[in-house]
């Protein structure tokens, strides 16, 4: 019995940005890096924070800070750095999270009057917490700093 209701439940990694607690698919999870030099460099897309070197690759790292919990993030920061799927293309994608994470095992429950971003909540311990679907979050964050940004280039 402990073995199918085990079979039934998904991994995720819970994580920190500012105050509140996220989780993500395991399965998408490429590791979790320790803070390194972040190079910046002039460009109109806010929710991109600037580019880690990891592994001899170059990984953009995204600031979902301001979308979730509605400030840039700050402080001591790892980069969770994610698998994204571009059609048949694949690339690594990091967010800036503000602690350490940690692994879960659950059942994911669908919700649907959440944010596109929020694919589910998770119930561990008795916290419940927002699933995020990493391409609709930052596909939000993108249009919700578009205003901005065409009005600084006008």
């Amino acid at each position: 019995m402990i073995a199918a209701e085990t079979a039934s439940q998904s991994s995720f990694v819970l994580l920190q940005i500012g105050a509140r607690r996220f989780a993500l698919p395991a399965g998408m999870v490429a590791e979790l890096a320790p803070p390194v030099r972040l190079h910046t460099f002039p460009h109109t897309s806010p929710s991109i924070a600037g580019v880690i070197v990891r592994r001899r690759r170059i990984v953009p790292v995204y600031d979902a800070g301001p979308l979730l919990v509605g400030k840039s993030s700050s402080g001591q920061q790892f980069y969770l750095i994610a698998r994204r799927d571009f059609g048949g293309a694949g690339e690594l994608g990091a967010i800036l999270v503000s602690g350490e994470c940690e692994m879960a095992t659950g059942e994911m429950r669908p919700e649907s009057d959440r944010p596109a971003y929020v694919a589910g909540t998770l119930t561990v311990g008795e916290e419940s917490l927002d699933v995020l679907d990493l391409e609709a979050l930052l596909a939000s964050a993108a249009r919700a700093t578009e205003p901005a940004s065409a009005e600084a280039q006008s």
